[in-house]
């Protein structure tokens, strides 16, 4: 217990610092998002300071592998192809990288992940349980790509990916914990703990953002761990679902509506219902600390739930999303009506 609490004080106290370094370097190379019309931020703000959790995940996942903690194919799956999508994010934060490169690199990273870890575990629907075969590897690999890009999507304000991560890998973390599954929990909470440190300079106002590398590679790892521990007896896919509820409702909601408008859904905007309500409540604070509430006080006890009532999870999912689709489609709504798009 006390080596987990020395290595994970480290790995904050580490990524606080870095996150300095990196906006330092930021600030020296110019690297800064500038406000435009689509964006919710009022100053030039560096960028790429997710690098830190990157970095510091990196180095602690391999130091736990090393003391025997966790197996070398999630390690591989985590570092190399959350690796190559933190590379190109970066490379996009220093300069524009085409969308379709920067989508090939994903899917190839998707696809290493998934050949690696066989694919998504079987999922229960009821009385039965899917046994995906190969067809696993191949929504693995949509899913994935899917969760790293919504990532990239839901970082548009002060705090809120860097509180997802936090909240969502503690939450699971703790649901790992109480089953038994100290390990995979301890690995869990070193993603954390990076993001925690980056958090303290990111927290509203923002002295840094989290920039593409960061925030897809948080994306993907947090996928990783979804197929990983799904199988495991205080988790599954339904409950990774309903912690990652309010980011995958979100962006999910908005991409469908633009795509259907014939927006081009790549291209930034303020269409996000968490953007919508930063506006409205003039706070980035404010819809920050809700995302954690929701996560921390409503999502977390029905993945619980889930994860401990296999056979009534799916229902235990429509719970959680028909409040969160609601949310989303209402501020949609209102907000078109008043400043059509």
């Amino acid at each position: 217990m006390t080596e987990s609490l020395v290595l994970l004080a480290l790995v904050f106290s580490a990524s606080l610092i870095l996150t300095g370094v990196v906006r330092s370097y930021a600030l020296s190379r110019g690297l800064l998002d500038v406000p435009n019309r689509r964006s919710s931020h009022l100053k030039g703000t560096p960028r790429a300071g997710g690098m830190a959790i990157v970095v510091l995940f990196s180095i602690a996942s391999l130091w736990l592998y090393a003391r025997g903690f966790i197996e070398i194919r999630p390690v591989l799956a985590a570092l190399v192809g959350g690796g190559a999508v933190a590379g190109v994010g970066l490379w996009d934060d220093h300069t524009h990288v085409p969308p379709v490169l920067r989508l090939v690199v994903h899917s190839l990273a998707a696809c290493w992940a998934m050949l690696l870890l066989g694919g998504l575990p079987p999922l229960a629907l009821g009385t039965f349980t899917v046994q995906f075969g190969w067809v696993g590897v191949v929504l693995g690999v949509l899913g994935l790509t899917w969760l790293l890009n919504l990532y990239n999507f839901m970082d548009g304000i002060d705090g809120i990916a860097a509180v997802e991560t936090v909240t969502v890998s503690a939450g699971a973390a703790l649901l790992l914990w109480l089953s038994g599954s100290g390990d995979t929990a301890l690995w869990l909470l070193t993603l954390a703990a990076a993001a925690l440190g980056f958090l303290v300079w990111n927290w509203p106002p923002a002295k840094v953002f989290m920039g593409d590398g960061g925030s897809g590679f948080a994306g993907f790892v947090l996928g990783i761990f979804t197929v990983v521990t799904a199988a495991d007896s205080a988790t599954n896919l339904w409950s990774w679902f309903i912690l990652l509820g309010v980011f995958i409702t979100d962006a999910t909601v908005t991409l469908v509506h633009r795509i259907l408008r014939g927006e081009k859904y790549y291209a930034a905007h303020r269409q996000h219902a968490y953007q919508i309500l930063a506006q409205r409540w003039a706070s980035h604070l404010k819809v920050t600390a809700t995302v954690a509430a929701i996560n921390l006080l409503w999502l977390l006890p029905l993945a619980w739930l889930a994860g401990h009532w296999e056979a009534g999870a799916v229902v235990l999912f429509i719970i959680a999303y028909v409040p969160l689709l609601a949310m989303v489609m209402w501020v949609q709504s209102a907000h078109a009506q008043v400043t059509p798009c």
